[in-house]
């Protein structure tokens, strides 16, 4: 089913994604290995018994690529030409192996592409969720978006 277009995304839009996902000790250590980071934060659980937190930590980037892609599928599956940035990405609180995050996505921008008339320009601020609805993450990421076809 694809995602919504230019014209179908409205400021102040808010959107509950109804995928919940549980984040598993192998989705972290398979993302940390395979961008060849070698922290011991997110590998070594004997190390981190030994830290404030106890236990390895979720890879913020993992956070991040969840964040983003459970969104996809009721904003943006087949209507985005590009993403054109990424900012004010935080992390407030951590996330464990074993957390349920949710995402809830806001529009807090729309333009129209001066260079591209077929296209518009989306800002939106992706925020993720533990199962204690504690914010864990946020991100704004903006978007070249398809309009719709004439």
């Amino acid at each position: 089913m694809p995602g919504l277009y230019y014209e179908q995304l409205n400021v102040g839009q808010k959107i509950e994604h109804p995928i919940r996902r549980t984040i598993t000790e192998a989705d972290n250590v398979l993302l940390t290995t395979m961008t060849h980071n070698p922290a011991a934060l997110h590998l070594d659980a004997e190390y981190m018994k030994t830290t404030e937190f106890g236990r390895p930590l979720v890879n913020s980037c993992l956070t991040l690529a969840f964040m983003v892609g459970i969104s996809v599928n009721d904003t943006t599956h087949g209507t985005t030409v590009a993403n054109l940035g990424w900012d004010e990405v935080r992390f407030p609180k951590p996330l464990f192996h074993g957390d349920t995050i949710h995402i809830a996505t806001e529009v807090l921008e729309k333009r129209d592409s001066k260079s591209r008339p077929d296209n518009g320009i989306v800002v939106f601020e992706h925020r993720a969720f533990n199962q204690h609805d504690e914010l864990v993450g946020v991100c704004k990421r903006t978007a070249l978006m398809l309009k719709q076809p004439a």
